[in-house]
Order: structure tokens, then C-alpha cells, then sequence
């Protein structure tokens, strides 16, 4: 299988081809550093994503907190974490780094708040 990216690692965004050879390795190219070839196999094996989102927040100078996830969640799992995140309303006050949600869908990955938010 060969695919063709675009690098997202650092602001050069390097096009990048990833092909599978037939022993299950990688051979990739294009790329212009280092952690060009982890971050294309990863794409290819096990592709992950941070997710900036938002929760109701009561008591506070906005209706919404700004959230993301602490680290990367598999892909395929993100519209299930945004029902669960969805779902989810706190009262203030809240500090930037806060939990906000623990061990969101038990894959071990908290939702952390990106705002410090006084109560009203």
C-alpha cells in the first residue's frame, strides 16, 4: 500500500510518501527531519488526534470552557468521545489544566480545561 501525506509534525508540512513493503516495514519519503517517518508510519498503523472542544460551564463570565484532550485518542474513537464530552457540564470555578473528564471512554486519556474561569 502506498499513500501520500502531508506532514503535520512541524510548520515545514512535507509531502511525504509512506509505502508498505512485503515484510511489514515502511519506506518513506520526502521528508525534510527526523520525526518525519515516526509520525507516517503512525498514520499508516495507528492514526491519533488531540481534540480542542468545548463543555458548559455554569456560574462563569462564558457559557462554555474551552477543553482538549490531554494526548492524542485513536481516530477512530473521536466522534464517540464527542458524544461523551457532549454530554458533560461543570460549574466554575475551573483553572487552566483542570480534569475535566477522567479516563474519557477508559482509554485512559483525560479531557483537561484550557482556560481559567472564575464563578460569577
Amino acid at each position: 500500500m502506498k499513500k501520500e501525506m502531508t506532514c503535520i509534525v512541524c510548520p515545514i508540512g512535507c509531502q511525504m510518501t509512506v509505502e508498505e513493503k512485503a515484510d511489514g516495514t515502511y519506506d518513506v519519503t520526502g521528508n525534510t527531519c527526523k520525526r518525519g517517518p515516526k509520525y507516517a508510519v503512525a498514520e499508516m498503523t495507528n492514526p491519533t488526534r488531540v481534540i480542542p472542544t468545548t463543555v458548559v460551564i455554569r456560574n462563569a463570565m462564558l457559557p462554555r470552557l474551552p477543553v482538549k484532550t490531554a494526548e492524542p485518542i485513536p481516530k477512530g474513537k473521536i466522534f464517540e468521545a464527542m458524544e461523551a464530552i457532549n454530554k458533560v457540564s461543570i460549574d466554575a470555578p475551573v483553572k487552566t489544566g483542570d480534569v475535566v473528564i477522567k479516563d474519557l471512554l477508559g482509554l485512559g486519556i483525560d479531557v483537561v480545561s484550557t482556560r481559567t474561569m472564575d464563578k460569577c
